[in-house]
């Protein structure tokens, strides 16, 4: 397994750690609950530096995403990032990702950790029709993620400047111990937070100076295990959850991101989707005491299967069992479904993604 530089640091704070996308990542500290509630109540500071960093650069650098994602990159203004999919031949999601626009013809794409290999050769292959470059940073980054209420008081002590400016899917680089850190208005939470991109050669020194306020802002450290429950909460896709290479961006709910007014691969695919498929991404909520978890089958009111799980917790800021799921909506016609574990049927409600 692979580890971020910031791996002596987890160690040093007790972290549980597992195998996440080849990565060798702290799933919590404190515990999970208590993680979670720390990030919506005061701020928590997450290592993903796990997640893969692209650069695209040159004069067709905006024709070239254009053409393999699904969002439209017309609109991306310097100092924007955008939500984006890439998308294959069949209208299956590569992978979902954002996508920042550092200069006039310069890009900066942020992936998946698992997708890193996989996004890398899927983009080297469609680039070679265009005048533009691409390199792959992932080795040489690191990404802390600061989640909830504070954590502007934080970065703004830390850093010693006022990063109020930067609104949602907005961004600004800074210069910090002659490194330069680009400070995002983005996260994965549903909390208020920011996402600050940073040198390895000093993101252990930006990680102690955050950590060091812990008093200060009640602040904690963050694995991945809360990470998990705050984006079901706030109704995140999750690849290998809610998509994959199979399900297009209308079966995940992800339209809103995708433009079909401009060519790109795979959109005559998704057109099909819409007038063709029959199954679509839901957010659920228990009514019976039970916690949903990962493929558990989903049955209609006549005990007809009609989909699976595809993310379930327990909301620790509910205190009820949540999640989504892909159902088949050919025969649905209620919002009641019932899941199974182990032979016992537990009545849920289709609600909104969030909660």
């Amino acid at each position: 397994m692979r580890k971020t530089k910031l791996y002596s640091e987890h160690i040093q704070l007790n972290a549980k750690m597992v195998d996440f996308g080849g990565f060798n990542m702290p799933i919590q500290y404190s515990g999970i609950s208590t993680e979670h509630l720390n990030v919506r109540n005061n701020v928590g500071i997450f290592d993903v530096s796990h997640m893969g960093e692209f650069y695209v650069n040159g004069n067709d650098a905006l024709g070239f995403l254009n053409y393999v994602c699904s969002n439209n990159i017309h609109k991306i203004e310097i100092y924007k990032a955008q939500y984006n999919c890439l998308i294959n031949e069949n209208g299956g999601i590569i992978d979902d990702l954002i996508i920042y626009r550092t200069n006039e013809k310069d890009y900066m794409l942020v992936v998946n950790a698992a997708n890193i290999e996989k996004d890398w050769n899927w983009l080297n292959q469609q680039i070679k029709k265009f005048n533009c470059n691409i390199s792959n940073k992932s080795d040489s980054m690191g990404l802390i993620s600061v989640q909830g209420p504070n954590s502007l008081k934080l970065i703004n002590y830390v850093f010693n400047d006022n990063f109020e400016s930067i609104k949602k899917f907005n961004f600004k680089s800074i210069i910090h111990k002659n490194s330069k850190i680009l400070i995002s208005n983005t996260g994965y939470t549903g909390s208020v937070g920011y996402e600050l991109y940073v040198d390895n050669k000093i993101i252990i020194d930006v990680w102690k100076s955050l950590y060091s306020k812990k008093e200060k802002y009640s602040l904690c450290a963050v694995g991945l295990g809360a990470r998990d429950t705050l984006r079901i909460e706030a109704g995140y896709p999750l690849y290998g959850n809610e998509i994959n290479d199979l399900t297009t961006p209308h079966e995940a709910n992800l339209m809103w991101i995708t433009d079909l007014n401009k060519n790109f691969i795979g959109n005559k695919k998704i057109l099909e989707s819409i007038s063709n498929s029959k199954k679509k991404l839901v957010g659920f909520k228990m009514i019976d005491r039970a916690i949903p978890r990962k493929d558990y089958n989903i049955f209609d009111v006549n005990n007809k299967m009609i989909g699976k799980v595809t993310s379930g917790t327990f909301s620790p800021s509910k205190k009820v069992g949540i999640g989504m799921a892909m159902i088949d909506f050919k025969y649905f016609n209620s919002n009641e479904i019932y899941i199974e574990n182990r032979n016992k049927f537990s009545k849920a409600i289709i609600t909104k993604m969030s909660i």
